[in-house]
């Protein structure tokens, strides 16, 4: 499966060689992976991204594709390792107050 390549601003697929994306003008210095995040030159996504092997759908945009923001460093349903021990305390909290208040 040939590589296919998107324009981080507007979606626009590009042709490999590029410099500039013929819908918006933005130009091209590297390659961001839409799925990944990672930076880098196009001879590194020769067969995908070389981080987590990444390729686009062989239509259109990626339908994950991330527009201007970055994509998110959590998979869905993820929450950072506080939430879950903030979690942890105010269940024992509430378990407290219910099990001294009788």
């Amino acid at each position: 499966m040939a590589a296919h390549f998107f324009c981080e601003n507007c979606g626009a697929e590009v042709k490999r060689d590029s410099k500039n994306c013929p819908k918006c003008g933005r130009s091209f210095a590297s390659i961001l992976c839409p799925a990944c995040g990672f930076v880098g030159e196009e001879a590194l996504f020769a067969g995908g991204c070389p981080v987590c092997g990444y390729t686009a759908p062989a239509q259109g945009a990626p339908k994950n594709h991330p527009g201007k923001t970055l994509p998110q460093k959590f998979s869905a349903g993820a929450l950072p390792g506080w939430a879950y021990a903030l979690a942890v305390l105010v269940f024992a909290a509430v378990a407290a107050l219910l099990l001294f208040s009788q």
